[in-house]
């Protein structure tokens, strides 16, 4: 298309070319791609820069200038942070930096499992819930009872009846954090199933599973995986609290929970000790929640900043 001119002279009697009006809204930009959503959601970014260098740290911790983080060397004990001793040693020589690195792997492996297990059982639970109305009470009822016990105290008492392992720790915390998604799932779908599509497929004979696959679910994993970010955040404190009080992994494994229970006797005149894990599971953490935090704004239309 050209831009066409109207000579003044050619209009008739009475009638005048209106004046060119000024650019009021500026033009809108719509940004494509995966550098695109990172430029308009900095939060996911910084939050997905911090958590995928602390997994390749975890990842590459044997090439890291890590040595055996369960190697004892008692003449070596309580040293400084140095050039030999980055992080100091603890209390029987063994090196902190090489057993904090490797604890990394512990708290993002316990953190990671259990927010898969938790949203996929909590996703089955909430839908089931939400949909089908007979089995709300029933499955709810017994979700309020698992609410009802403080997720802390529900893990301690799963892991007292198992022994000391990384694979119990995440089925504990699992068990306690499932309720949290399933009655977010279910809000969600409570809300979907009035809504007019869902009407419409009922009444055209569409089977429920059907109905659940193609228009329920959908509509639930946005909400389902900013959840996730936070149970994993969670996950990876309430593992270090077991740990800490000693119900937790076996103190053989490197874990940051481990660690700081190890240096707590310390604290006053080693605080390095407890310093180090503390600071790494500190930033672990924050970097989870901005990623959730990211991915609620990203995800939320109501929340949109541009077009």
């Amino acid at each position: 298309m050209t831009d066409m001119t109207v000579n003044p002279h050619a209009l008739p009697a009475g009638l005048v070319v209106a004046p060119q009006l000024p650019e009021i809204l500026r033009p809108v930009v719509i940004r494509r791609g995966i550098v695109g959503f990172l430029r308009s959601h900095p939060t996911v970014a910084i939050g997905g820069a911090l958590l995928l260098m602390l997994v390749l740290i975890a990842v590459f911790a044997p090439y890291l200038g890590t040595v055996d983080p369960t190697a004892l060397a008692p003449a070596k004990r309580t040293r400084a942070p140095s050039a030999i001793f980055w992080f100091g040693s603890d209390v029987l020589g063994r090196d902190i930096y090489s057993r904090v690195l490797f604890g990394a792997r512990v708290s993002l492996t316990v953190g990671l499992s259990v927010a898969i297990f938790a949203s996929a059982a909590g996703l089955a639970i909430g839908i089931v819930a939400g949909f089908i109305r007979w089995a709300d009470g029933i499955l709810m009822r017994f979700m309020d009872g698992l609410m009802s016990i403080p997720p802390i105290l529900l893990a301690i008492a799963l892991m007292a009846l198992t022994r000391g392992s990384v694979g119990n720790v995440i089925l504990a915390i699992t068990v306690a954090e499932i309720p949290r998604v399933s009655r977010l799932v279910r809000s969600v779908v409570l809300s979907l199933r009035e809504q007019p599509y869902v009407d419409a497929a009922v009444a055209c004979g569409t089977r429920t599973p059907m109905i659940i696959l193609r228009h329920i679910l959908p509509n639930t994993l946005a909400p389902m995986l900013v959840q996730a970010t936070y149970i994993c955040a969670s996950a990876m404190i309430t593992e270090a609290i077991l740990s800490f009080i000693g119900a937790g992994t076996p103190p053989t494994i490197p874990s940051w929970g481990n660690i700081m229970a190890e240096g707590r006797a310390l604290w006053q005149v080693k605080p390095y000790i407890v310093f180090f894990p503390a600071a790494f599971l500190s930033v672990t953490v924050l970097a989870v929640n901005l990623l959730g935090d990211g991915l609620r704004d990203a995800l939320d239309p109501r929340m949109a900043k541009s077009l």
